[in-house]
Parts: structure tokens; C-alpha cells; sequence
């Protein structure tokens, strides 16, 4: 008599928050600018085909320069794109640049934003606009190139020159474009070195200033005269406009709304102004993500001692209590701080957040995934809800993030391996 056993071995499963080692080389890949000597990787963004589109600060022999790339799905460079996957330029002759964010229009035209850099010292938001091959778009600003300024220089910012390339937070870049076609950005005016305010502009889907807007195409983003510095804005469904970083000093974290028109909305948390500390120590928002319910989760770090940051509110502005009694929720990662500088929401409503570690060698890619109702997720990151990636030998800062059809994430930054270069990485959720 003979016993048979049949033993069925399930399929490895990859645990969320692994690098996918489908993706490029182990999960990681390089962005490729043609003719750089170093980039930084500021911000991703997924077209209708599932194509990557990187926006970069690019260094070429002559100077800082605005770079956009294209990489297919597999992580390769999609070499029908621009010049061998990439455009590099600047806004206007002369000047040097960088770009900050990429947005996909519904047209599939694309809109990267960034700075021109008008002097060691100052800088102007600029924007560009490409279609689908990376051809400019003639139509846009002045062929295809539009420098914001507003009057009384208002929109000229002030560069810290001593700070090392790619700072997360220090050269402050965001925009966001409305259903209509027109384009919300920011600036931090510097009136002098302690006296700053923020800019919410709005200009019309070609580019020119939309008078119609506050009646002169901007607001100054300005509470009881305290400083205020702007990170991040963002457009709700409703349309009425969200804006978010940091107020007074030191500094504490800001949320403020206005309506379509340019005008405060009164109805959002105290006079249309959010503020906060985190456990009593300083606040940085950098990124806020709109529920479906509309709740808003608000992500940053604190300050001295710098912590990831976590904060969710109602969708009138106030603290949700149900989500650490209201308090911002500070996270701490590795010995010399961190930081949450990107985040958006996955299919289900979980929220996936990338920073870093900060501190030379110790800096790395931190990734993590917040669930609805604003906690971190246990299943994910081996139970922590957050997972720290090294990826080279010195210093890695993750910038952005971007979730894909399937629900796996990306994350686009930085490694310095000699010089910086542009990273991108894929986990698995």
C-alpha cells in the first residue's frame, strides 16, 4: 500500500514596502540627463500610458538647469522622448534654473514648474509647458516658457547660498491647476531677511496673469503681519483652494483656504487660518492630501528636534480628536531627524508619504503609509508602518512620490555617489 502526499507551496509573496525587483535594476533606477554632471530628482508624476515623467534640478557645464524626463514602465529611459529621454533648459536665456514639480494635464500636454534664478541671491517662479513629445508648447507664455513677476517684486524670493543643492523645503515650489485649465502657484517674497510673506498666484491656462483673481491675478498669504512661508497648494473638489507651511517664529505649521475668487474662506478653522505646534515644538507643513470624505491629512516635520510629521483635519479646519486627541503625530527615525516632503493617496484611501533621514551619511529614503482615518498602517514596513532604505554609499533623500495604477509606489530623489544623481525607486504596497 502506497501513500501519495501533495504539498502546494503558495507563491512567495513580497511584503508591502519592499523594492520591487521587477522594476529597472533591483528595484532602483538612474534618471539619465544627456550632458549632466549631477541631478536631483524633485518630483514624479505618471502619465495616461503609465510613463514616468521626472522633473530635476540638472547641472550642466554652464550652469543650474531645468530637466524633465520620461522613463517607461519598466524604468528605462523612453528614448523617443525629448533628446534621449530628456529636455533640459532654461526659462529664459541667461539665467539658471531648476524644476520643482510636473503635473500631466488632462490633454496630456505637460506642465513642469520651478525657479529661475535671477541672481545669486534671488529667485522667480517660472513654468514651462511641453506636449506629449517634449516639444514646447508655443501657444504657452513666451514660446512655451512663462517667468512670474508680479508687481513690486513681489514674487522675487531670496536664495540660501550657503546651503548645500537639493534641500528639501529650502527653495519652496508648488503648483496645482484647477479644472478650468488656470494654474495655481506659489512665491515667498523676502522683504527683507527676517520679514517674508507667501504668494498664492493664479494665471490663466496660457500663462498670463488672471486678473480676475483677488482683482490682480494674486493674494499675499499673510496672518496678523507674521511671516509666513508656503510650501504646498493644492485644489479641492469643491474648487476652493487649500495652501499650506509654516507661520511666525519659530515657525508654526499653517493650513489657510481661500475661495475660487481669491478671497479668504472665513469658514475654515479660525478666520480662514489653520495654525499649529507640534507638542509645543516648532512645525513645517509640506504636503497636504485631500480625503474623499474630505479630510485633510497634513505631512511635514518638526522642528528642533526635526520629526516626521503627521496632522489630520476636518474638512472645516479643525483638528480631527478621533486621530491622536488632535495633536500632530511626530514620528522619529535615525538619531539626526527626518521628514515627510511628499505624499498622496493610494486607491483604498490609505495616504503614502516619502522623506528622509537627515545628516550626511545617515540620510536615507523613508517611506511610509498612513491609513484613513490618519494612523500609521501596522501592515506595512514590517509592522512599523514606515520602512528606511540605503541605497548608496552616502547620502540618499527622497523628494517625491507618485502611486501607480496597481497601487505600487514610486519614489523619486536623490543619491550622492561622487556627485548627485537622480534616483528613482519602486516598492511594492
Amino acid at each position: 500500500m502506497s501513500i501519495q502526499s501533495v504539498l502546494a507551496f503558495p507563491a512567495t509573496v513580497q511584503p508591502a514596502g519592499k523594492l520591487d525587483p521587477t522594476f529597472a535594476a533591483k528595484g532602483t533606477t538612474q534618471v539619465y540627463f544627456f550632458g549632466s554632471t549631477s541631478s536631483l530628482a524633485n518630483d514624479i508624476a505618471i502619465d495616461s500610458q503609465g510613463r514616468l515623467l521626472v522633473a530635476a534640478k540638472v547641472t550642466m557645464p554652464g550652469g543650474s538647469r531645468f530637466g524633465l524626463a520620461r522613463l517607461l514602465k519598466d524604468g528605462s529611459a523612453d528614448l523617443a522622448f525629448g533628446r534621449q529621454g530628456s529636455v533640459i533648459g532654461q526659462f529664459e536665456p541667461g539665467f539658471e534654473a531648476m524644476a520643482g514639480k510636473v503635473q500631466v494635464l488632462p490633454d496630456g500636454n505637460i506642465l513642469i514648474a520651478g525657479l529661475q534664478y535671477e541672481s545669486e541671491h534671488r529667485t522667480l517662479p517660472a513654468l514651462a509647458l511641453f506636449d506629449p513629445q517634449g516639444q514646447p508648447l508655443r501657444r504657452f507664455g513666451d514660446n512655451g516658457r512663462c517667468v512670474v513677476r508680479l508687481p513690486g517684486h513681489l514674487s522675487r524670493g531670496m536664495r540660501d547660498v550657503w546651503l548645500p543643492p537639493g534641500v528639501p523645503g529650502a527653495e519652496a515650489c508648488s503648483v496645482d491647476v484647477q479644472e478650468d485649465g488656470r494654474i495655481l502657484l506659489v512665491a515667498n517674497h523676502h522683504f527683507e531677511l527676517a520679514d517674508h510673506a507667501a504668494m498664492l498666484i493664479r494665471l490663466d491656462a496660457n500663462g498670463s496673469l488672471d486678473s480676475s483673481f483677488n482683482g490682480r491675478g494674486f493674494v499675499m498669504v499673510r496672518h496678523l503681519l507674521m511671516n509666513t512661508w508656503i510650501s504646498n497648494v493644492t485644489v479641492q473638489r469643491d474648487g476652493r483652494i487649500l495652501v499650506a507651511g509654516s507661520i511666525n517664529f519659530p515657525q508654526e505649521g499653517l493650513v489657510a483656504r481661500y475661495n475660487p475668487d481669491g478671497s479668504l474662506d472665513s469658514s475654515f478653522a479660525l478666520d480662514g487660518y489653520m495654525s499649529f505646534t507640534a507638542n509645543g515644538q516648532g512645525a513645517q507643513v509640506s504636503q497636504i492630501v485631500q480625503q474623499d470624505n474630505g479630510d485633510i491629512q497634513c505631512f511635514g516635520s518638526s522642528r528642533d528636534p526635526m520629526r516626521c510629521l503627521a496632522l489630520k483635519l476636518h474638512l472645516n479646519g479643525r483638528p480631527d480628536h478621533h486621530c491622536n486627541g488632535g495633536q500632530a503625530h511626530l514620528l522619529e527615525i535615525g538619531h539626526n531627524g527626518c521628514q515627510w516632503t511628499a505624499a498622496q493617496m493610494q486607491p483604498d484611501g490609505s495616504v503614502v508619504t516619502a522623506g528622509a533621514t537627515i545628516g550626511g551619511v545617515e540620510a536615507d529614503f523613508v517611506l511610509g503609509r498612513y491609513l484613513p482615518g490618519g494612523q500609521l498602517d501596522s501592515e506595512f514596513g514590517n509592522g512599523s508602518g514606515w520602512l528606511r532604505t540605503r541605497l548608496g554609499r552616502s547620502l540618499d533623500t527622497a523628494t517625491s512620490v507618485a502611486v501607480q495604477d496597481d497601487g505600487n509606489v514610486l519614489v523619486g530623489g536623490y543619491s550622492l555617489d561622487g556627485n548627485y544623481r537622480a534616483i528613482v525607486a519602486r516598492y511594492l504596497v
